[in-house]
């Protein structure tokens, strides 16, 4: 299976960059092909609603985007591993995820897979509900279907969620593909 794993910490070493390692580490274990892509280390611009892609083709802008592109188009299951700010996906992921439209023709309504890796500060569940309804709604819109997700709260602190399970069920999911 091709996977793309998308991981949306500005912080190298993160919590949910870690989610993104260990899930990859399971994944490649079972002879997957992953490619990852830190949206935060990327030049992407943000999609200006020209509508020159027409929904299915070449974008405007020529940046970073394009080489994630054809691995989205390509992938089995997209990975989306991102921790929470201010209740929702960070502006890094959030661009990348609006710049599918330039390739909505060829990712919508196809038979693929998705997990969220998820990271947030808080431990109440409630706190991230509006970030798993964005993920659902997302994935209902596209037709994908989700096959897991490991949402890790109370972990702030850059490593905190290696003192945690968290990185097992990471790990276990991909695994378990």
């Amino acid at each position: 299976m091709k996977i793309a794993v998308l991981t949306g910490s500005p912080r190298k070493n993160g919590n949910s960059a870690y989610l993104a390692e260990q899930f990859i580490k399971g994944a490649e274990e079972k002879g997957h092909e992953v490619f990852r892509f830190d949206c935060a280390f990327k030049q992407v611009e943000p999609c200006r609603a020209c509508n020159r892609c027409g929904m299915n083709g070449p974008c405007l802008f020529n940046d970073d985007f394009q080489e994630l592109r054809p691995h989205l188009i390509d992938a089995d299951m997209v990975v989306f591993a991102t921790p929470m700010y201010y209740f929702s996906i960070p502006a890094q992921m959030k661009r990348v995820i609006d710049r599918f439209y330039a390739i909505n023709g060829q990712i919508k309504d196809t038979p693929k897979k998705s997990a969220l890796l998820m990271t947030y500060a808080d431990t109440s569940r409630k706190e991230a509900d509006p970030m798993l309804a964005h993920y659902h709604t997302l994935m209902d819109y596209l037709g994908w279907t989700s096959v897991g997700e490991v949402v890790a709260s109370g972990v702030w602190t850059a490593g905190s969620v290696r003192n945690t399970d968290y990185p097992q069920q990471a790990y276990l999911l991909g695994k378990s593909l």
